[in-house]
Order: structure tokens, then sequence, then C-alpha cells
């Protein structure tokens, strides 16, 4: 859902979540991550702790709040991708609609970008979204096999699918971070260069008459 389509409420809520952010931000790049306190973080946007918690559960969950946002974004895009599209390009479409998904918000592109680069310097961060990552990829090799009427438990495929495509796009985020990106343009093509190399062959290595992989 765009920011036009939220109501008054909701529009007032996403402004102070989003505030929350990027106060978490500004303070763990200038304090660090271990040092900031939940207390910090509520009285930069004058908020009270108490207040705080109605939108998050800890330091972790506010940092990592656009990514878990963005998670929820492509499990619901990919389940809406048209049914008789092969999984392999439903899947790379539902990803990379994120990236529209994140500049259609004021400060999207910036609060994201620094999120990364947070993720990226920070250990206790980056084994928290490695670990929801993979309830992420869980549910989205459940999508898969939904659509191609299997098991996900059983077809190794869609599994497979998810974890390449995922791995090869967070070398590709990983690749942009070495290289300095600046903008979302430049992560996504590096994104885009990454996964497609990483999931070349998979639509040949699958295919059998009658399928569509």
């Amino acid at each position: 859902m765009v920011k036009d389509e939220l109501g008054l409420r909701e529009r007032k809520k996403l402004r102070t979540k989003n505030a929350l952010v990027d106060a978490a931000l500004e303070l763990f790049f200038g304090k660090g991550f271990e040092a900031t306190t939940v207390e910090e973080i509520a009285a930069a946007v004058e908020i009270s702790p108490r207040t705080f918690f109605r939108y998050f559960a800890g330091k972790e969950d506010v940092a990592l709040s656009q990514f878990a946002e963005i998670d929820e974004f492509c499990i619901a895009a990919l389940a809406e991708r048209p049914a008789d599209e092969p999984p392999v390009a439903a899947t790379r479409a539902a990803y990379l609609a994120m990236f529209d998904h994140i500049a259609a918000f004021d400060g999207g592109p910036a609060r994201y970008c620094a999120t990364h680069r947070l993720i990226g310097q920070t250990p206790t961060l980056f084994a928290r979204w490695l670990s929801t990552s993979a309830v992420s990829e869980h549910r989205l090799a459940e999508v898969i096999a939904a659509r191609q009427g299997v098991s996900a438990a059983e077809d190794i495929r869609c599994r497979l699918l998810i974890r390449v495509l995922c791995a090869s796009a967070r070398l590709g985020m990983e690749v942009a971070c070495q290289r300095g990106y600046s903008t979302l343009e430049e992560l996504r093509a590096q994104v885009i260069e990454s996964m497609d190399l990483g999931i070349a062959g998979l639509p040949a290595a699958w295919s059998s008459p009658g399928e569509r992989w």
C-alpha cells in the first residue's frame, strides 16, 4: 500500500514510525548500535519509551524495520504474480518490485541504504537479519509450492529457487556496498546483475515436458 492510499490515522502512525527509524539510524551511526538505548531513540522523537514499544519490540526491530516490511511486500508480490508465469520469472519480478516499493515513500531510498550499511557493520544485526531472512525464504518457498501445486517440503526446487535467488541478491548488495553505491538505482542494477547470474541455469536445469519451471 502506497502512502496516498493510507488514511489520516495511518499516515500519522507511519510518520512516527519512520521518525523513530530515522532517529535510531542517526544514533546508531553516531554512537554505535550497542551504545544506543531505547530511551534515547524515543527522546529524539519526543515520545515516551512506552510509546516506542507500541511500534517496536526493541532496538533490533527498529533497525531492521524496513527490511521486515520489504520481506512482507515480496511475499505478497509473489503471491499476486500471474498464475501462468513461470516461477523463476515470477520470483525475480516480485523481488525486484521491492525497489519501486521503497522509492514510493518519502525518504525510503535513503532509509533503506542506511539500514543496509548499518547491518553490514553490526554483527548483532547481521545475525538477526539472516535469521529473519531464513523465515521469509521459507514462506516464499511455500508460495512457489502453492503456485506449482507441489509440496515445498518434498519438492526441493521450491527451496532451491528461493535460496539461490536470495543468496545472489545478497551478494549483489554486498558488492554494491564494497563499491560504495550512493543511489537505490545503483544498488538495484548490481542486484539484478548478481541475481541473473545466480538463477541463469535454473529454468533450463529444471524444465521437463509439461512443467512450467
